[in-house]
């Protein structure tokens, strides 16, 4: 990396959320339920839940990034995992905050196969190398993006990079 960034402020955060929910509602798609990938995808789902009308917004923590272009060698779903009981029709629509690798979005995408009757991706930033098209993006970026949440070190007592796993 060269060290450009592409930075994502909070209030185009909001412009951002709003034209990708738009995207998706143009497209005439209207999901059942949101499936957000935590941690960037919870402030995506969110939003995308309020913009779109669904209230049925879920959570799924996926482990992949351990820093600044640091991840493990395999993206770990950690519990507790949805549980998809009675959705065999329902249409799921995936959110993150970006496309990366999309190993992360890859395992979450087969995690849900013949559980839920369709899925679908949406994302604010999708990368060249995404193993995963995703079926709505916001923008396309081949830099390290800084997001507002995620651009500075947490305010608790612990080391730079280190998190609380529970």
């Amino acid at each position: 990396m060269d060290g450009a960034r592409e930075i994502l402020t909070w209030e185009l955060f909001g412009t951002a959320s709003r034209e990708l929910a738009q995207l998706i509602a143009d497209d005439g798609y209207e999901p059942e339920m949101i499936l957000s990938i935590a941690r960037g995808g919870l402030l995506v789902g969110g939003a995308l839940g309020y913009a779109l009308g669904v209230k049925n917004v879920y959570t799924m923590n996926v482990e992949y990034y351990t820093g600044v272009d640091e991840r493990l060698d395999v993206p770990r779903i950690l519990p507790p995992a949805p549980d998809f009981v009675d959705l065999d029709d329902a249409r799921v629509l995936i959110a993150d905050d970006v496309a990366d690798t999309g190993h992360t979005l890859q395992s979450v995408e087969k995690f849900c196969a013949g559980k839920v009757g369709e899925v679908r991706v949406a994302v604010l930033y999708e990368k060249p190398a995404s193993l995963v098209a995703c079926d709505y993006v916001w923008r396309r970026a081949d830099r390290w993006i800084n997001f507002p949440w995620s651009d500075k070190e947490p305010v608790a007592g612990r080391a730079p990079g280190a998190t609380l796993d529970a």
